[in-house]
């Protein structure tokens, strides 16, 4: 076993009721918030995927807890969790909110 994290892509899982929203979101939307998680999923440090897409902790007190990330110009954000495993490493969402 490496101390080395593997880089991205990341792998994605997606709480079942998360999922289950995306699923019921417009087509359009869906492929907006498909394009933003392709930048989160594709940084080396998902936590900063870059200026493109903002991204903030939930909570300032745990940085490396729980992020949001927002697209469709804010109207839309998923909470997620980046899993630092050394072996397959993996981004969770855990919530997904969009109006």
């Amino acid at each position: 076993m490496s101390d080395d994290i593997m880089g991205p892509p990341w792998k994605i899982d997606w709480r079942t009721d998360a999922g289950a929203y995306r699923d019921s979101l417009p087509k359009d939307v869906r492929e907006t918030l498909v394009e933003a998680l392709v930048d989160v999923n594709t940084a080396p440090d998902p936590y900063r995927p870059g200026p493109d897409i903002p991204v903030e902790p939930e909570r300032s007190t745990r940085f490396r807890g729980p992020h949001i990330f927002y697209f469709d110009s804010g109207r839309g954000w998923a909470r997620f969790t980046f899993v630092r495993r050394s072996e397959d490493p993996q981004i969770v969402i855990e919530e997904l909110f969009w109006q």
